[in-house]
C-alpha cells in the first residue's frame, strides 16, 4: 500500500454501491474535463466491476506483473475510464488522480483506449472491438498450457473480460468464442455489458441476435443477471468459476447508470454528460464530493482490495520458492530461448550449404522449425487449418485438445483473425513463443491483430506461405500482390522474405531474437535453389540486405530482389555478364526493416551508386525508396491469374530475360 493509502483510515462501513459510485463519478468527471470520451459504459458496468474486483480478482498493484495474477481485459476499450478509475482506486503507483485529470491528453498514461505498456496493470491494448475478448482467449489458453507443464501450485488463475455489443458483433468474436468453447477453456469468464445500446441508438436497429444462445451453441456456460444486482453478479461469478467450460455472464445494465436524464440513452456512449447532467447525477447518486475527490473511507475500502491481492501474491511466492519446478517455470516466464536453439540453427545452415539443398522456403521453414522445436519447448505452433500447406508442425509436437493442454500445436481452425489475436494473448500471458501459419493472401483476415502485435511489441511469429504468383493454379484470389507493401508499411513489424533455405534459417533466428517485435516469414510454395556457396557463422540476413553477387569489375547495375526472385536476379546478372560483358551486382534484401535500421554508410556500401533494378513478384509500392527516381521495377502491376507458376512468371514478364533487357535499356 502506498503512502497515500497508508494514511487513510476507515470512517464507516462502505457499501458496494458507494464503491461503484466512485467509479461513476471519476469516469464522468474525467470525460467532462477532457471534453472527450465514453462515460456511459463505465457508469453502467461500475457495479459489476466493483463485485469482480472487490470480491474475486487476484491482482497486486504493488507487483502488477506477478505471473499467477488473474488477467483482466477490458475488451470494450472505449470504456477505458472504468479501468483508469479502478487503477486509481486500487492504488497503482503510476495512476495518481492527476492522471485521471489528464485523461486523453498528450503524454498521459490515460489514453483514449487502454494501451499495453502505457500504464501498469493493462494486460493488452484494446480499442478495435472484438480484439480484447479474442486476445483473452489466448491468455486463457496459455494459462491452461502453462498449468499443464508446471502444475496448479504455480499456475492457477482466471482470465476475466468485459465485452460490449460491439465486441460481440464484430466477426472476430465468433472465431474466438468458437475456439474457446471447443477447447473448454474453463478459466475464461466474460461479462457482456448487455445495455442494448450502440452508437447509432438501440441495438435493435441492426441486430436480433440471441447472444446467450450463440455462446451456448459454442459450448459455453451461460448465465444472465441484472448487472446492478451485486449479489446476483457475485453468485454468477461463483458459478462460472466452478464450470468446466468458458463462461458468459450476460449483465443487463443501464448505460450511463445514475444519470437521471441521459441514463439508458446512446447520448452517454461517446460524449461528456455536460455540467448540468453531471450535477444532477451527483444529486441522484448521493455523491457530494467535488470533481476528482473520493471520500477517505471509500478509497480505503478500495485499497484494502489491493492488500488482499498482495497476500495472494506472497502465498504464491512461497509456493514457487518450494517448488521443484521453480527454475523451469522462471525460464519459461522470462521467455529466454536457450543457446541450444541458435547453435542448432548454425549447424543447420552449415549442413545445408554443404548439401546445396533445394526446397521451397515453406519446406525450409519446416526443416528449420524441426531444429528449433527440438532445442526448446517454449515454441508453440499452429495454423489456420493449413498445417500441411504451411508446414508448421514438426516431429514430436503433441496437439492441444479439449481438456488436454500439455501439447505444443494448436489447430486454430479456419480462423486467421482469431488465431492472430489468440497468439497475441499467448505472448502477452508469458511462458511461450507463439507462431502460426496461413497463406500470405489471408494476412488481410489477420491484419487487425497483427497490427496490435506490432503496436504492443510482442514476439509473435506469423508464418505466411504461398507468397506470390508462384503458388500457381489457385489463381488471383490466393496470389498476394499488395500484401508485402501493406505489411512493410506497418511500424515495428519485421517482414522477412528469404531467398533459400539458408536465408530461411537466418530469418527464423532473427525472428526468435526479436523479443519486442513481431515477425512475418513470407515463404514460397515452389522450390528454390540454394544461392550461397560457402558457410559463414555470420547471419548475413541480420542487416536486412547484403551483396550476394559482386562482379569483379566496377558495377554497371545493381539488381535487388527478395525471396523467389533472387534466383531470377542472379540468372539475369549471369546473362548480362556472359552475353554483354556488363558487370551486375545482386543484392538479396530479405528484410527491408532491418536494412532501414543500418547506418547510411552500410546501406550505401550494399546498394552502390550504379543504376538499380528491383525484382519482386508483388506490387511496386515502396520499392522507389531503394531504387531511386531513375530505377526500374520488374514485378506485378495488377492481379495474378490461374496457371502453373512457370507460365505465370513468363506471362507477367518476371524472368531473367526481362530483367536483363531492363538493365540494358537503363544503362546503354
Amino acid at each position: 500500500m502506498n503512502s497515500q493509502a497508508a494514511a487513510l483510515k476507515p470512517v464507516a462501513a462502505v457499501s458496494e454501491r458507494d464503491m461503484a459510485n466512485a467509479i461513476r463519478a471519476l469516469a464522468m468527471d474525467s470525460v467532462q474535463k477532457a471534453n472527450s470520451g465514453h462515460p456511459g459504459m463505465p457508469m453502467g458496468m461500475a457495479d459489476v466491476a466493483t463485485v469482480l474486483f472487490g470480491r474475486f480478482i487476484n491482482i497486486d498493484p504493488s507487483a502488477p506483473n506477478w505471473p499467477d495474477r488473474d488477467r483482466f481485459v477490458l475488451s470494450a476499450g472505449h470504456g477505458s475510464m472504468l479501468q483508469y478509475a479502478l487503477h486509481y482506486l486500487l492504488g497503482y503507483e503510476d495512476m495518481p488522480i492527476e492522471q485521471l485529470q489528464r485523461f486523453r491528453q498528450l503524454g498521459s498514461r490515460t489514453a483514449g483506449h487502454p494501451e499495453y505498456g502505457h500504464a501498469l496493470g493493462i494486460e493488452t491494448t484494446t480499442g478495435p472491438l472484438g480484439q480484447g475478448i479474442s486476445t483473452a482467449v489466448g491468455m486463457a489458453l496459455a494459462e491452461r498450457m502453462l498449468a499443464a507443464r508446471h502444475g496448479a501450485d504455480l499456475v492457477d488463475h482466471f482470465t476475466y473480460a468485459i465485452a460490449g455489443d460491439g465486441c460481440l458483433q464484430e466477426g472476430i468474436s465468433h472465431e474466438a468464442i468458437d475456439l474457446a468453447g471447443h477447447l473448454k477453456l474453463a478459466r475464461l469468464i466474460v461479462f457482456w455489458d448487455d445495455n442494448a445500446i450502440s452508437i447509432d441508438g438501440p441495438t435493435s436497429l441492426s441486430t436480433s441476435m440471441d447472444q446467450p444462445a450463440r455462446f451456448e451453441a459454442a459450448g459455453w456456460h451461460v448465465q444472465s443477471v441484472d448487472g446492478h444486482d451485486t449479489e446476483a453478479v457475485a453468485a454468477a461469478i461463483e458459478s462460472a468459476q466452478q464450470s468446466d467450460r468458458p463462461s458468459l455472464i450476460a449483465c443487463r445494465t443501464v448505460i450511463g447508470k445514475g444519470a437521471p436524464n441521459l441514463g439508458g440513452s446512446e447520448k452517454t456512449h461517446g460524449a461528456p454528460l455536460g455540467d448540468a447532467e453531471i450535477a444532477a447525477t451527483r444529486e441522484n447518486i448521493g455523491w457530494a464530493c467535488a470533481p476528482f475527490e473520493v471520500p477517505d473511507d471509500i478509497l480505503f475500502a478500495w485499497r484494502e482490495i489491493a492488500e488482499r491481492g498482495q497476500a495472494a501474491r506472497h502465498a504464491w511466492e512461497q509456493r514457487l520458492a518450494a517448488s521443484p519446478q521453480r527454475e523451469a517455470f522462471e525460464r519459461a516466464v522470462a521467455g529466454a530461448l536457450p543457446d541450444a536453439v541458435f547453435e542448432a540453427l548454425g549447424a543447420f545452415r552449415k549442413e545445408h550449404v554443404e548439401k546445396a539443398t533445394k526446397v521451397a522456403t515453406r519446406k525450409a521453414s519446416e526443416m528449420a522449425l524441426a531444429a528449433i522445436n527440438a532445442a526448446t519447448e517454449l515454441t508453440v505452433g499452429g495454423s489456420a487449418d493449413l498445417t500441411h500447406s504451411n508446414l508448421t508442425i514438426t516431429k514430436g509436437m503433441d496437439r492441444i485438445a479439449p481438456g488436454a493442454y500439455a501439447g505444443r500445436y494448436i489447430h486454430y481452425g479456419i480462423r486467421e483473425h482469431g488465431m492472430a489475436a489468440a497468439m497475441n494473448g499467448i505472448a502477452l500471458h508469458g511462458g511461450f513463443v507463439p507462431y502460426g501459419g496461413t497463406f500470405l493472401c489471408f494476412a488481410d483476415y489477420a491484419r487487425g491483430a497483427m497490427r496490435l502485435s506490432a503496436l504492443m511489441g510482442q514476439r509473435v511469429i506469423y508464418v505466411m506461405t504461398h507468397d506470390s504468383i508462384g503458388l500457381g493454379e489457385d489463381g488471383p484470389t490466393h496470389q498476394p500482390i499488395e500484401h508485402l507493401a501493406m505489411l512493410r508499411a506497418t511500424p515495428n513489424l519485421n517482414v522477412f522474405r528469404p531467398a533459400d533455405i539458408i536465408e530461411t534459417a537466418e530469418c527464423w533466428e532473427l525472428a526468435l531474437k526479436s523479443k519486442n517485435r513481431p515477425s512475418v516469414l513470407v515463404l514460397s510454395r515452389q522450390n528454390l535453389p540454394m544461392l550461397r556457396h560457402t558457410h559463414s557463422d555470420e547471419n548475413r540476413s541480420s542487416q536486412g540486405a547484403y551483396i550476394l553477387r559482386e562482379p569483379a569489375g566496377h558495377r554497371a547495375v545493381t539488381l535487388i530482389a527478395t525471396g523467389s526472385e533472387v534466383e531470377i536476379a542472379v540468372a539475369a546478372a549471369e546473362r548480362l555478364e556472359a552475353e554483354h560483358g556488363i558487370a551486375a551486382a545482386v543484392v538479396s534484401m530479405p528484410c527491408w526493416e532491418l536494412f532501414e535500421e543500418q547506418d547510411a554508410s552500410t546501406r550505401k556500401a550494399v546498394l552502390g551508386s550504379a543504376p538499380r533494378i528491383a525484382v519482386e513478384a508483388a506490387a511496386r509500392l515502396g520499392w522507389d525508396r531503394w531504387i531511386g527516381d531513375t530505377g526500374v521495377f520488374v514485378g506485378m502491376a495488377g492481379f495474378g491469374a490461374s496457371a502453373p507458376a512457370p507460365d505465370l512468371y513468363r506471362h507477367f514478364d518476371i524472368t531473367p530475360e526481362a530483367v536483363a533487357a531492363a538493365a540494358l535499356k537503363l544503362i546503354i
